[in-house]
């Protein structure tokens, strides 16, 4: 059994780096009273972030799959964009405690640290770039930039040949079973944030990540106690 040093730390972005909910809440309530819809629980809405705009339009507007679906996920995309590029919102996305601290403590250790997120680029980067942390990311790969998004590990791979670093000596972070997935077919170990947007009746306990975390803070602990090595005898599913 060999241990490795650890070469390069991946994050999910809604859910796991960043604490994005509250945008969501706004735009997708926003667009419900525009279109004379009642107002959604936002705790619904927090809970199923991560299954992305498509999903959350259809659980808004109750569409299935279609031409309806399509032209309500675009038109929330606008709103989104629109909210999300408004300087004066009381609300802004923030990373999750205890996450700057291990960004710092990467960099210091010059382990690579980078963001893979099906989220478009033109609203990740906003983002990213409103926290102060674009130029210090090694990778920010987003779905234009893959043929096959999560749970496809192609993302995966591109992050790590934009970071220098290898998979097998790599770590992912994400809150949803495609995050883990993806992880698992790269070879990376892989660290499922329950502290996330988990969808009602999901269970991240069951998606069979190499580490459960309930917190920041858990997954900084447990590279301390590992020496920030990893066992190097995984290999590509």
């Amino acid at each position: 059994m060999m241990m490795k040093a650890i070469e390069g730390v991946f994050f999910d972005l809604d859910g796991t780096l960043l604490d994005t909910a509250e945008d969501f809440v706004i735009t997708v309530n926003q667009m419900l009273t525009d279109h004379q819809h009642p107002e959604m629980d936002g705790h619904v809405i927090r809970r199923n972030v991560s299954a992305g705009s498509r999903a959350l339009m259809k659980l808004a507007f109750n569409l299935t799959p279609g031409d309806e679906l399509e032209q309500k996920r675009a038109l929330f995309l606008q709103y989104y964009d629109r909210h999300i590029q408004d300087q004066r919102r009381s609300t802004f996305a923030q990373p999750y405690p205890g996450i700057l601290p291990l960004i710092e403590e990467l960099e210091r250790r010059d382990i690579a640290w980078g963001i893979v997120t099906n989220k478009p680029r033109t609203y990740a980067l906003s983002l990213i770039r409103q926290i102060g942390l674009l130029e210090r990311s090694h990778a920010i790969v987003c779905p234009e930039d893959v043929k096959k998004p999560k749970p496809d590990p192609e993302a995966l791979f591109l992050a790590c040949q934009q970071s220098s670093c290898s998979p097998e000596c790599s770590v992912y972070i994400g809150d949803h079973l495609r995050d883990i997935e993806a992880g698992k077919k790269a070879g990376m170990i892989t660290v499922a944030a329950h502290y996330g947007y988990i969808a009602e009746g999901d269970d991240p306990a069951l998606w069979g990540a190499d580490l459960d975390i309930d917190n920041v803070q858990q997954l900084h602990q447990w590279f301390e106690q590992h020496n920030w090595q990893i066992i190097n005898d995984r290999s590509h599913a």
